[in-house]
C-alpha cells in the first residue's frame, strides 16, 4: 500500500541479474486502510495520471497509469504524451489517446498498455489484476524456470568441485 507518485524512466533501475527495481521514494506515501486516496499534486507531469493532472483524489491505480507510460516509453522510445506546454500536455493526458506501439510488439501487449493507460481509474486494472494476466504469468513462469536452471547449474558446479576434491584427497 505504497503510492510511489513519481514513476518515470529515471526512477526505474535494472540490476546485474536483470531485476527491475524502483528508486527515489522521496514523493511516495504509505496508504493506510483509512486513507484510500491521496490528494497532493506531486510527480513528473509526463507520467501523471488524469486524476493527478486534474488535481482530483487518486489511489494506487495512478501508479499503474505511470507504469504504463514508462513501459510505453521503453517500447516506443518516446513518451506516450508529448507537448510543448503544461496545458497541452494536460489535455493529451486527459484524452488518454495513445499511438500504436511498434508492430514488432504484439497486439496483446498494446491492449495491456491501453488498459494501464485508461483515463478511468475505475476501469484501469490494479496490480493484482495485471499479475493474473496470462501473458504476465507466462513471463513470470519463464523467469522462475531460468532461476531454477541457474540454481541447478550452481549446485552441479558445487557437486563437481566436491567430487574433484574427494578424488584428489583419495589419491593422496
Amino acid at each position: 500500500k505504497i503510492l510511489h507518485r513519481d514513476l518515470k524512466p529515471g526512477n526505474v533501475f535494472i540490476d546485474a541479474q536483470s531485476n527491475v527495481k524502483l528508486g527515489d521514494f522521496g514523493l511516495s506515501r504509505i496508504m493506510s486502510d483509512q486513507s484510500v486516496f491521496a490528494y497532493t499534486h506531486v510527480g513528473t507531469p509526463y507520467y501523471m495520471s488524469p486524476e493527478q493532472i486534474s488535481e482530483q483524489k487518486y489511489n494506487h491505480k495512478s501508479d499503474i497509469w505511470s507504469a504504463g507510460c514508462v513501459l510505453y516509453e521503453i517500447i516506443s522510445l518516446r513518451a506516450p504524451f508529448e507537448a510543448t506546454n503544461q496545458i497541452e500536455l494536460a489535455g493529451k493526458i486527459k484524452s488518454g489517446k495513445i499511438e500504436r506501439i511498434p508492430k514488432t510488439y504484439s497486439d496483446e501487449l498494446f491492449e495491456i498498455l491501453k488498459r494501464m493507460i485508461d483515463v478511468s481509474s475505475v476501469t484501469r486494472p490494479g496490480c493484482e489484476e495485471l499479475m493474473r494476466h496470462s501473458r504476465v504469468q507466462f513471463v513470470i513462469r519463464g523467469l522462475r524456470l531460468r532461476e531454477m536452471e541457474s540454481n541447478v547449474k550452481r549446485k552441479e558446479s558445487e557437486v563437481t568441485k566436491l567430487a574433484e576434491k574427494y578424488a584428489s584427497e583419495k589419491e593422496r
